[in-house]
């Protein structure tokens, strides 16, 4: 690889925030920024991750629900290393199959967690990064952020709440050098849907949509959060990036 394109991708000097970072996609995401460069704070309910974090990375215990606790990580984060330029906003529920009244507690409980609290982290690290010159915020949406799915309406609503968010705060936040983006998944195996990966119904069933014969894996995403984070996506801002196997792409 040429000195130039490695320039592009590389998050050296960089310091990062990952939230949902105690397993799945978001532990992931912890470990593509890390190994591009960047120091990476992962965020997470758990009191610790489900796996070993990467040398240049360290784990926080913080429920995003949490508003004045979200914002004391922030800001120690930024005393200790004078910088924030990376939000990539992991962390969600899925409750489906809810009915009558546990069905709106369940609408409500997703929305505080997959947008509302998503919104609220996007604009206090936007705080500090304005202060350094500008950041990149990368929120992980789904497929289901533009294509209906059954059982499940708070997630689906959440998720195309926060994809519309992105898109407003991509315009808001311009000025101050800060992009917005979404990163998008298909269907990744983590222990969100594992249920569904291993009823061989189900599977196959989700497997016909894909172009590309397989269920992703988190670390599928890597290579499209580091792009979003890097210099490699200086010019790209309020876009939905999907990485789906060609679920949204398929025709018949």
């Amino acid at each position: 690889m040429s000195d130039y394109l490695q320039r592009l991708f590389d998050l050296r000097g960089k310091v990062a925030l990952v939230t949902g970072a105690s397993r799945g996609i978001g532990a992931a995401l912890v470990h593509a920024l890390t190994g591009a460069g960047a120091y990476v704070v992962g965020l997470g309910r758990s009191n610790s991750p489900s796996g070993r974090f990467p040398d240049g990375a360290e784990y926080r215990q913080c429920n995003i629900l949490d508003a004045g606790l979200f914002e004391s990580v922030c800001a120690s984060v930024v005393e200790d290393k004078s910088r924030l330029d990376i939000l990539v906003n992991a962390a969600g529920i899925t409750l489906p199959k809810s009915q009558g009244a546990e069905a709106i507690d369940g609408f409500n409980r997703t929305l505080a967690t997959n947008l509302e609290a998503a919104h609220r982290c996007c604009q206090v690290a936007a705080v500090y990064m304005k202060r350094t010159g500008g950041g990149s915020i990368v929120n992980i949406t789904s497929i289901g952020s533009v294509l209906g799915f059954p059982d499940n309406p708070a997630y689906v609503a959440s998720k195309g709440g926060l994809r519309l968010l992105t898109k407003a705060l991509a315009m808001d936040f311009a000025a101050d050098r800060i992009r917005v983006n979404n990163l998008a998944p298909g269907y990744i195996r983590t222990e969100m849907t594992e249920a569904s990966f291993e009823d061989p119904v189900r599977h196959a069933e989700r497997l016909q949509h894909m172009i590309i014969k397989r269920w992703g894996m988190p670390e599928d995403l890597a290579g499209a959060a580091v792009f979003l984070a890097s210099e490699a996506s200086a010019y790209v801002t309020g876009i939905d990036l999907f990485v789906d196997g060609g679920w949204t792409a398929k025709g018949l």
